[in-house]
């Protein structure tokens, strides 16, 4: 007689880090109401990049501030680590359009302010804060005022500066966004070159696709305002990544998915292939 193999268990998937469920957003003024976000969920796996994209005023930013809990939600759940976000936590680092660096200090010094309020051990995180300037190139400009670095010394200064507590999880808000093109792109690789080394979990704002499909495991388009998550879509490219993989038919057929998912958002025309986009798959 054959043995009967007993069945075998399914795996239960992983909690997700991030659980985003039904979050909306109204903003209450004197002349009316103002709704930012109509309805928003997503889980976010623990080491996932994942971006938010849509065109100016469709809630990506609200959204971001709320898994920050430097804004609270009108309905909806946020779970960290399965623990509801009430205010800001440790364990989120944040990177702003700005860099946002206090100009009497030195790049140095800018890179350890979180130590300084959190109370941590300074000279514990000094040799850290060393090396991470060291891996965004800056290591001779640690001495330097925010005044005597470019903008996009800056912006790598505020990465160190999100990464020196070791935060679980980094959210950034369009850092990029003020960078002129060259500098931007250089950005791109640097932040995908830290990742590489070190390991967080990424939620990313941007209305650039190309950046969204380049640097993301996933990208989640939202719609125009009050916002909806209209699609969310898993990136083909393996890791890590160059930029030739942007000359490649399937990266312009992904920007092609992406933009056109956006302009129909936008519109408001009903979109042929709506059961497509929200499996998130390429025709």
């Amino acid at each position: 007689m054959l043995a009967v193999q007993p069945a075998r268990e399914a795996t239960p998937a992983p909690e997700p880090l991030v659980s985003v469920a039904g979050v909306q957003k109204t903003y209450y003024t004197r002349q009316a109401p103002v709704h930012a976000v109509a309805s928003a969920s997503l889980d976010v796996a623990r080491g996932e990049f994942v971006s938010l994209l849509g065109p100016s005023g469709c809630g990506k930013s609200t959204l971001l501030m709320m898994i920050a809990g430097l804004e609270r939600p009108t309905g909806g759940s946020i779970l960290l680590g399965g623990t509801e976000v009430r205010q800001p936590r440790r364990e989120i680092g944040i990177i702003f359009q700005d860099a946002t660096l206090l100009p009497w200090k030195s790049a140095l010094d800018n890179v350890l302010f979180p130590v300084r309020i959190l109370k941590l051990p300074m000279e514990a995180y000094r040799r850290r804060a060393r090396e991470l300037l060291a891996m965004v190139g800056l290591s001779d400009f640690e001495h330097k005022k925010p005044s005597q670095l470019s903008g996009g010394m800056r912006q790598r200064v505020a990465i160190c500066r999100a990464l020196i507590h070791d935060p679980d999880i980094l959210l950034m808000d369009e850092p990029f966004s003020a960078l002129d093109a060259i500098t931007r792109d250089q950005m791109n690789v640097a932040l995908s070159e830290i990742l590489e080394t070190y390991k967080k979990t990424v939620i990313f704002v941007t209305h650039s696709i190309r950046e969204a499909a380049f640097l993301s495991d996933r990208v989640v388009v939202m719609g125009g305002r009050p916002s909806s998550i209209v699609l969310d879509m898993k990136m083909p490219f393996e890791r890590p990544r160059r930029f030739e993989i942007e000359e490649t038919a399937e990266f312009a057929a992904v920007c092609r998915k992406l933009r056109l998912t956006i302009e129909e958002a936008h519109s408001g025309a009903p979109s042929p292939d709506r059961t497509a986009q929200s499996r998130g798959t390429i025709e």
